[in-house]
């Protein structure tokens, strides 16, 4: 837009993006509510995946306990038939063990998938619903980082993370449990061990923390920093800039080496010492084992259960500690997601619509749903007002922050037919005054009607249909060039796009690509020239056929002789039509009905070219190149 907007503080790195860092969640229990809301749609499979992880911990923990009987029972004796039975019986329990494994896990991905699907749909939808000031304060990569990074971790966390996570806790558990029935004297080694291996998580993962920290952020300056001189590219060779391009780099680089250098030494010191720890508990508990072996009688089949045991039991702490983060920063990340689906949509109480109707010879209106004479607005009450493209402006006042006003008690009128048309210096508030018609945004005070009828009782649907746009930056979709022109309008038909395609004077280059009208078009239409991509948007128009046309500078991008060729294009365009102009050049407004001059969101001047001209003022100056147009 001409008028600079306040933008978001939001940069490479910044909130929501990939260098965010480690956030915690502002409101835990009420984003896991919210969650369980979409996972709840899921029950009876999140029931068969609870019942599976108990059954599968059971059973890892019961085949580890059949080692009691087994050398008990089996091999002391030399019971060799009894033998085979038990580790037949073993075989059975692990197999089972797997099978469990394998269900959850799988039964669990399509439960993430799901979720995740449908807050997808459900977060474009919103977006869809959101006002363009949301757009305007938060950055797009900003937005996009809901859709990957946000929406990614969740899926991972919801696939692997929450398991690992319920799965460690019950495993520890049942451990902690069987050890405690085994030898109660030889938990008294085990707590001392699992106490140091709590102050060492705490104590190194407390400072992996702070430098995984710092590594997000400076990792997050780095790649901004790329994107920035990849997109940068042109500017940086036509300044001979490479060199300090590089050092900007290697600065940056070398600050992320450092920070990840010391979060990558201490989080890779966790499992050596958790492990040297594992061990230390494992000799200790063999040598006081052996002892009450001796004394007391422990039998041996308990002592190698307890062995099993002590190297199981640090395995669900190391894994409870490394997941805990990791799925507070997914909670943080869906409630980045679910603040925007939180966020109030696009206010429209609006009641009037716009319906197809036929006038009969004595110019009555008959609302119908197929073939139409025209449009007409239909009040609440079932009145049917004709849609002639009446446009007026009483005392418009509008801030897009309170404390700056942008508009200053506008007032102009636009009758049907009339061409008018916005001059002035960049941030004079010519694209505002367009965006308040199709109510893009809302004013603070005063009035605008549009065929009578204040704009604000028009549904947004229908009064944004009545109007045809071409906007100074042209986007184009991924799709044939027929799909682009045919956004316009849908339904229309192929001879309907073509009509539209030689009012704007595109139908000639169209002839020419090497497919025609089916040629397809992708990354915004790199591949046509920036007047080509113009006309396509004039034909876009065209095709919609709307009563009320805005130009926002729309040949701004078009040389002098493509100008020329579309004149008389827009000109059949343009007629019949009430057309709202914002004029880069002057040449292409003389014939404008009315001509306003804004200045600091004031008109300071209006009227024809001649009069204006013959007011020597702003207008005269702009014209004859004594002052600036931009």
């Amino acid at each position: 837009m001409a008028e600079a907007r306040r933008r978001g503080p939001h940069g490479p790195g910044g909130h929501g993006g990939p260098g965010g860092g480690f956030q915690k969640p502002k409101d835990t229990r009420k984003t896991i509510g919210t969650l369980m809301g979409y996972i709840g749609r899921s029950k009876w499979l999140l029931l068969l995946v609870a019942v599976c992880l108990v059954l599968n911990t059971v059973c890892s923990i019961g085949g580890s306990y059949m080692l009691r009987p087994l050398i008990d029972d089996c091999i002391v004796p030399g019971d060799y038939p009894r033998l085979a039975r038990t580790l037949v019986f073993m075989a059975c329990i692990y197999i089972c063990a797997a099978l469990l494994s394998y269900t959850y896990s799988r039964v669990m991905v399509h439960v993430a998938q799901k979720a995740t699907h449908s807050i997808r749909r459900d977060l474009f939808a919103k977006m869809q619903d959101l006002p363009l000031s949301y757009f305007d304060t938060h950055t797009h990569g900003e937005l996009m980082s809901r859709y990957t990074n946000d929406i990614d971790t969740l899926t991972e966390i919801l696939q692997n993370g929450m398991i690992s996570l319920v799965s460690g806790v019950l495993t520890f558990a049942g451990v902690v449990a069987m050890m405690l029935y085994l030898s109660p004297i030889l938990f008294l080694v085990t707590v001392f061990s699992l106490g140091l291996m709590l102050v060492v998580i705490m104590t190194v993962g407390k400072r992996s923390r702070r430098y995984f920290m710092a590594q997000q952020k400076d990792l997050g300056e780095v790649n901004g920093y790329i994107e920035e001189m990849i997109e940068g590219q042109k500017v940086i060779k036509v300044f001979n800039h490479e060199a300090k391009a590089k050092a900007g780099f290697q600065e940056r680089n070398v600050r992320y080496r450092r920070s990840a250098t010391n979060a990558q030494s201490f989080a890779g010191a966790m499992m050596p010492a958790m492990g040297n720890i594992s061990h230390i508990n494992y000799a200790l508990t063999c040598c006081v084992g052996a002892l009450l072996s001796i004394a007391f009688g422990l039998d041996l089949g308990s002592l190698v259960v307890y062995l099993q045991y002590t190297r199981q039991v640090s395995q669900p702490i190391s894994q409870v500690s490394q997941q805990v983060n990791n799925i507070l920063a997914a909670i943080a990340g869906t409630e980045r997601v679910f603040e925007v689906m939180e966020t109030p949509p696009e206010v429209d109480e609006g009641r009037t619509t716009l319906v197809h109707v036929n006038r009969a010879a004595n110019g009555t209106l008959t609302e119908t749903a197929g073939r139409s004479d025209g449009w007409a607005w239909k009040k609440p009450d079932g009145e049917l007002v004709p849609l002639r493209g009446d446009v007026r402006f009483q005392d418009v006042v509008f801030r897009y922050v309170p404390e700056k006003t942008i508009l200053h008690g506008i007032s102009l009128y636009a009758k049907p037919g009339q061409k008018i048309a916005f001059v002035g210096s960049t941030g004079a508030g010519k694209t505002t005054i367009t965006n308040l018609i199709n109510r893009f945004y809302e004013i603070e005070s005063g009035l605008i009607t549009y065929d009578g009828i204040d704009v604000r009782d028009i549904r947004k649907e229908s009064l944004r249909r009545s109007l045809g746009i071409v906007l100074q930056d042209t986007h184009l979709f991924t799709g044939t060039i027929a799909d682009n022109i045919r956004y316009g309008k849908l339904d229309a038909t192929d001879e309907e796009v073509r009509a539209a395609a030689k009012l704007a004077n595109a139908d000639t280059f169209i002839s020419h690509l090497p497919d025609g009208y089916d040629t397809w078009i992708t990354g915004d239409g790199g591949s046509l020239s920036q007047g080509e991509r113009q006309l396509l948007a004039i034909a876009r128009a065209a095709v919609a056929d709307p009563p009320v046309l805005i130009l926002d500078e729309a040949t701004s991008s078009i040389d002098t002789r493509t100008e020329r060729l579309i004149e008389k294009g827009m000109d059949g365009l343009m007629a019949d039509r009430t057309v709202f102009v914002i004029a880069h050049r002057l040449s292409t407004v003389r014939n404008a009905k009315a001509i306003m001059v804004l200045e600091q969101g004031e008109i300071i001047e209006r009227g024809d070219h001649d009069d204006l001209i013959t007011q020597n003022g702003k207008y005269y100056q702009l014209y004859t190149g004594q002052a600036e147009l931009s």
